[in-house]
């Protein structure tokens, strides 16, 4: 593995001269030590932020990513899991967290009491790991809650940096300066929503933030990214937090516990990996809250920013037809796909009970013949190591470049052993061939009349190019177009 090396981007080195362009030669000396943004880096300050529900967390959040991750919504308590990214504020790499909010009012012997419970608790455990800690308050009356969630923060006062949101226009701030009892030395008054003072926030900060410990890594150092999906409670949390070695996400036998998507990092093999638990899919039917339809939405768009998907399915229940539209999906867009059986600890020992299963799953999914199946207990931690071993198989495929004088010396032989038919109407000639991109793995071959050559000569060009040329795990994407020139004849 190439070794990281550590920038000194910690502290500005600005020389001091008193010549009457220096102001303009410090600037652009501050401008040359700013972070890549392309680049990856390790070891980040981490910032948390905290506070009661409905304090506009998410909102926040998703200004400092610059997209929409954290799902917003006017009902209290909608995040639970801490949700977290890396951006960049001033120029300066952060891991970011969005912790759930602290409710002190629960509705004692309700699941949603255990949820609140659980949240509590994750909350607190993050705020021992941060580095600074972001306190959103709101611009209205003091509640309970704000009071003994400030408590909790007193052993952290030292890392807390105190903002008062839903200040528009200097809204409400004879409610924000009431805080001021609390012992904060400074309040910061700000709009999540409308971005009020959000550049003064940022800067105070990247001021209380310790650079000197981040490193930066290399093109090897991309993480594999990889989407848990399937229906609820088919284990995605619990192997989550396994691969992890955490308990980011909260596990728990309630349907649509997870909402957002969590997401952890973890090293195997000497490889980086990301790992999105999502929300369990459930059929739109039973979709009936905002709050899920967004965490069903988040769920699918995460087949964009993955490389390979999960697809988890509970040994004990089997397949839904949920799942299937999951894989068209991910085999629209070309990821690799492993099916995971979950919960085996609970089937008969034997080949022959795996033997059934994956029947089953080749005659629901018969044109993914290729997606591995692996079978594991995510609770006892048993074929974790097979799975990651044909994860990195996966991604091996995935990444695969062929030179194109390789390609065609296969494609003269696939057409010397099995030519295309001839006839008066479906006469073409294929030309030569191509490898468009990888990840996902894209093709395109040239032919004289390609709007006639008929879809089994296709799918066999495709299936040469997987069984041949070692993409036998991966879906692989074809297009043919229009061409006269040999390939040896091109300039």
């Amino acid at each position: 593995m190439a070794k990281k090396r550590k920038p000194d981007f910690s502290k500005p080195k600005i020389k001091v001269n008193k010549t009457e362009d220096s102001f303009e030669e410090q600037l652009e000396q501050e401008e040359e030590e700013k972070f890549d943004t392309s680049k990856i880096y390790f070891n980040l300050p981490l910032l948390v932020i905290a506070g009661r529900p409905n304090v506009g967390k998410s909102t926040l959040f998703n200004r400092f990513m610059h997209k929409r991750i954290a799902i917003t919504d006017p009902t209290p308590g909608v995040t639970r899991d801490p949700v977290e990214g890396t951006t960049f504020i001033l120029g300066k790499p952060v891991h970011l967290m969005d912790t759930g909010g602290y409710k002190l009012t629960r509705s004692v012997g309700t699941m949603e009491a255990v949820m609140d419970d659980l949240v509590v608790e994750k909350t607190l455990a993050k705020l021992k790991q941060a580095d600074v800690i972001l306190l959103l308050l709101e611009a209205s009356q003091i509640t309970p809650e704000d009071e003994e969630f400030i408590q909790q923060l007193r052993p952290y006062w030292n890392k807390v940096i105190a903002a008062v949101n839903k200040t528009e226009g200097g809204k409400n701030q004879d409610f924000a300066l009431n805080y001021m009892k609390f012992g904060f030395k400074e309040l910061i008054f700000i709009s999540a929503e409308h971005g009020d003072k959000i550049p003064e926030l940022q800067e105070k900060l990247i001021q209380n933030m310790d650079f000197s410990k981040v490193t930066e890594g290399t093109e090897e150092d991309v993480p594999v990214r990889i989407a848990l999906l399937g229906k609820p409670n088919t284990g995605k949390s619990t192997l989550s937090n396994r691969l992890t070695h955490t308990e980011a996400s909260i596990v728990s036998d309630y349907a649509g516990t997870t909402r957002d998507v969590v997401e952890g990092t973890f090293r195997y093999n000497d490889r980086e990996f990301k790992i999105l638990d999502t929300a369990g899919i459930r059929r739109k039917a039973k979709v009936k809250e905002n709050v899920e339809y967004y965490s069903v939405n988040r769920a699918i768009k995460t087949i964009d920013e993955c490389d390979i998907v999960f697809l988890m399915i509970d040994a004990e229940i089997g397949l839904a037809e949920q799942d299937k539209k999951i894989c068209s999906l991910a085999y629209e867009q070309g990821r690799g796909i492993i099916f995971i059986l979950n919960k085996w600890d609970t089937q008969e020992k034997g080949r022959t009970p795996i033997k059934k299963a994956e029947e089953n799953i080749r005659i629901m999914f018969g044109q993914m013949s290729y997606a591995p199946i692996v079978c594991i207990s995510a609770l006892e931690g048993d074929g974790i190591k097979l799975l990651m071993d044909t994860a990195l198989e996966l991604y091996s495929q995935l990444t695969k470049k062929i030179s194109t004088s390789a390609l065609n010396a296969a494609l003269k032989d696939w057409l010397f052993k099995y030519p295309p038919p001839a006839s008066k109407t479906t006469h073409f000639k294929i030309r030569y061939m191509t490898q468009t991109s990888v990840n996902p793995a894209s093709f395109t071959i040239f032919a004289t009349r390609p709007e006639v050559v008929p879809q089994t000569y296709i799918t066999f060009l495709k299936n040469r190019i997987r069984e041949d040329l070692g993409f036998d795990k991966i879906p692989v994407q074809l297009e043919l177009k229009a061409s006269r020139q040999k390939w040896e004849d091109r300039e």
